[in-house]
């Protein structure tokens, strides 16, 4: 019942209060300077966040002493754990020789030939310092090479926080219209013009998105999309609905970027590898900075040549005070260096045993759970029904998901707030018995206290 669901979530925040007062202390002193107490909205947990103090390997270290298993990685970045070896060395190695410069070096040209071989559609790439910037500039490039000015994004896609895709992002049920376009602003007072110049699509549904698509075609610069959706605990989405995009947008001249900025790690080439279908553009972000800021967009060399000062072609001015600065460059460069085929299939292996024991735990229990993932990422969704779209992910149950993350702080283990997580090369069998374990032990308690 509600009632016992909420004395349960109120006996674990008690719980977190008790054991993390030096991380209340500094959090109470933040607000003092910082809206919320921090910088970063996904930093944000209930009732406060906790404070590092310090990281290393597969655990972090909070200021009261309390070491949490880490499953959230920083949104999936450290595919290679906390402070690893090989990227602390290569950053000691580089601050001695500057950490910033008005020229580039060679960790530019490093970094980026190793993903422009890895990655099937990029044939030339640029770096920015974030995942946003990213995808910004991927837009602007569909926009000129296009000549056309609308794109197309879907319903609960997250791309970043720049204007044009902050459109039907996290909208309410009670926000939603009865189809997905035209969008939710994600914000007050959004000008009504983002909303014109954004089509929103409905994910894993063809004669809906066939039917937007060429209503709009004349007028779509672009399609843009997560082949695993980040913000449904990791769905990948159908192959079959996927290649309908990339047929339509190929036969309609549309630009189709794929945003992998968090599922890149799923092989050496990213999902469109895994996949076998590819995009025009790819964004990324994330395990290719080693830890470090980073972001990075290419394509097709016709289409990155629109930022080539020396080409006829040249277009759009892409400045940057700290783009592919040689801190960020070595680092990315160690760490995929070090992302061998062995490391993929590992992560990947365990990745499978994780979302197969997980589902085994909740049937047993038999609790209402949808495992969600794919490769080394999943999520856990108290859900009666299959997760396919935005409509069908926003009916998790709110209150069983906050008790199970909850539970699993208290009990050491870091995942995202909505349950969600990643592996890193680190991880073996024990690290994933202690998170099945857990699930058990919560997942008998919420059934206990619940009517299902």
């Amino acid at each position: 019942m509600i009632d016992k669901l909420n004395v349960l979530l109120e006996s674990e925040n008690q719980k977190y209060l008790e054991n993390t007062k030096k991380s209340f202390e500094k959090h109470k002193a933040s607000e003092n300077f910082m809206p919320g107490g921090n910088t970063r909205t996904t930093q944000w947990m209930e009732p406060y966040p906790f404070y590092v103090d310090n990281a290393n390997g597969l655990h972090i270290k909070d200021l009261d002493g309390n070491k949490y298993l880490d499953f959230m990685l920083n949104a999936t970045t450290l595919i290679l754990g906390h402070a690893p070896p090989e990227i602390v060395s290569t950053l000691f190695r580089q601050i001695k020789l500057g950490t910033v410069y008005s020229a580039p070096t060679d960790g530019q040209t490093k970094l980026a030939e190793i993903l422009v071989n890895r990655i099937p559609s990029i044939q030339k790439i640029r770096f920015t310092n974030s995942g946003t910037e990213a995808t910004m500039m991927s837009l602007m490039a569909a926009r000129s090479y296009t000549k056309k000015t609308k794109i197309a994004k879907f319903e609960g896609g997250y791309h970043g926080t720049h204007e044009h895709v902050s459109v039907s992002v996290y909208p309410k049920e009670s926000d939603l219209n009865s189809e997905t376009n035209p969008g939710v602003p994600e914000y007050s007072y959004q000008p009504k013009s983002i909303l014109d110049d954004v089509i929103v699509l409905p994910y894993n549904d063809i004669e809906k998105c066939k039917k937007l698509i060429y209503e709009y075609k004349d007028e779509l610069a672009c399609i843009i999309i997560e082949p695993i959706i980040s913000n449904f605990g990791y769905l990948p989405l159908d192959l079959q609905f996927l290649r309908f995009i990339r047929e339509i947008t190929h036969e309609l001249g549309i630009v189709l970027i794929f945003d992998e900025i968090q599922s890149f790690r799923v092989s050496k080439g990213g999902a469109q590898e895994e996949f076998n279908i590819i995009p025009d553009m790819t964004t990324l972000g994330k395990i290719i900075g080693g830890g470090l800021p980073i972001g990075a967009f290419g394509g097709k060399e016709e289409i990155m040549d629109l930022f080539n000062p020396s080409s006829p072609k040249y277009d759009i001015a892409h400045a940057g005070t700290f783009n592919g600065n040689p801190l960020t460059m070595e680092a990315g460069a160690s760490v995929m260096n070090a992302l061998t085929d062995e490391k993929y299939s590992q992560m990947n292996l365990l990745g499978g045993q994780l979302r197969k024991q997980l589902k085994s735990v909740f049937d047993e229990i038999d609790l209402k759970v949808q495992i969600t993932g794919y490769g080394s990422l999943f999520g856990i969704n108290f859900n009666k029904n299959s997760i396919r779209d935005y409509r069908s992910f926003i009916k998790n149950n709110t209150e069983m998901t906050k008790i199970l993350f909850s539970y699993m702080r208290n009990n050491g283990i870091l995942l995202q707030v909505k349950n969600a997580g990643a592996l890193n090369t680190l991880m073996d069998q024990n690290q994933i018995e202690i998170l099945v374990e857990n699930s058990r032990e919560i997942g008998l308690q919420i059934k206990e206290n619940s009517d299902e």
